[in-house]
């Protein structure tokens, strides 16, 4: 299996049982596998194949918070080892327990749960988040995982080293958008842990529609919990099952689902925080949110990944730039 030696890992695991292992779909950073020895089951988390920026795909960064998280009573998995010797299947890896539940990647799945079960689903998802800022880091021992005084700013700048990092062709208007952001960076308030992609298709959830899991914490950090607001709104509005068999549609346009204003609303009144600055904060996720996927797209064109899909993620990018533009005029 391409990026995984099941015979190099059970002989580190010890184990008498053969393994099997299948990778996961959606994944387009780390990649994502299901191991069993036939009686345990249990996820694996490694880099990508190549071109790994500096300050990425560190898994005992995402480790760490999955350990103090999970110990929290957070919907997280529980991690079960962590490996960075990287003899072993050629990258450093964790295990983590595997939680049974539901990814929904399908707007038609979506649309099938009915207008009042996506309402209540996406509501959910809402009340989750607002839980994890509620978090407090030195309680759970994550005081040292960031430093959320002048997170923005170092944000704003960090991006822009990855869009630099990552440059296989011209994207209209990228640069622009970034100055705009820089002009009037927002202070923020008190630090709290956060996701750094926290969007609905990257949720487990169970079969009362109840969020089982919340996954991929390799953005997580402590900073503004703001920006992973921005995120969510931004997700909202991007269209799900890019590159497969359905026509791509954006979740926002299922019936049921709780309008921008709406989701803004309902987090503020959960977390009694100020929302007004919001509007820069969802500028600023479109652009991270493209440096990301450009960083997919150069390593698409690179031959360095690996799974279906990656061909259409390059087309994202300059819709996301624009959306970053049209947030910081207010729309």
């Amino acid at each position: 299996m391409k990026g995984l030696d099941l015979e190099r890992l059970r002989a580190y695991l010890g184990s008498d049982a053969e393994l099997t292992g299948r990778m996961f779909a959606g994944g387009r950073s780390n990649l994502t596998y299901a191991v069993t020895d036939g009686t345990n089951r249990w996820v694996l988390r490694r880099p990508p194949l190549g071109h790994v920026l500096p300050t990425a795909h560190d898994m005992a960064r995402e480790h760490r918070v999955l350990e103090a998280l999970s110990k929290a009573g957070f919907p997280a998995p529980r991690p079960v080892l962590l490996c960075t010797d990287t003899e072993v299947i050629g990258a450093p890896f964790y295990l983590m327990e595997h939680v049974d539940g539901r990814i929904y990647r399908d707007v038609a799945d979506l649309r099938g749960l009915g207008p009042e079960a996506m309402r209540r689903l996406v509501l959910s998802l809402v009340d989750t988040l607002a839980d994890l800022h509620a978090l407090d880091p030195y309680a759970i021992g994550l005081g040292d995982f960031g430093r959320p005084e002048g997170f923005n700013a170092r944000q704003v700048s960090r991006w822009k080293k990855q869009l630099d990092a990552s440059r296989s062709r011209e994207v209209a208007g990228i640069d622009e958008l970034h100055a705009r952001l820089a002009v009037d960076i927002p202070a923020g308030g008190p630090g709290t842990v956060v996701h750094g992609d926290f969007r609905l298709d990257n949720v487990l959830i169970g079969d009362d529609l109840g969020i089982n899991a919340v996954l991929d914490w390799e953005m997580s950090t402590l900073g503004d919990p703001l920006s992973d607001v921005a995120l969510m709104v931004i997700y909202a509005g991007l269209p799900l099952n890019v590159g497969g068999d359905g026509k791509p549609t954006a979740p926002l346009s299922v019936p049921g689902h709780p309008t921008i204003a709406e989701l803004s609303a309902r987090y503020a009144e959960r977390s009694r925080r100020d929302v007004s600055d919001l509007h820069w904060y969802v500028g600023f996720a479109a652009f991270k949110l493209a440096v990301i996927l450009e960083g997919v797209h150069y390593r698409y064109v690179q031959g360095q990944t690996v799974g279906e899909g990656f061909e259409t993620i390059g087309n994202l990018v300059g819709p996301l730039v624009m959306r970053g533009h049209e947030a910081l005029e207010g729309h």
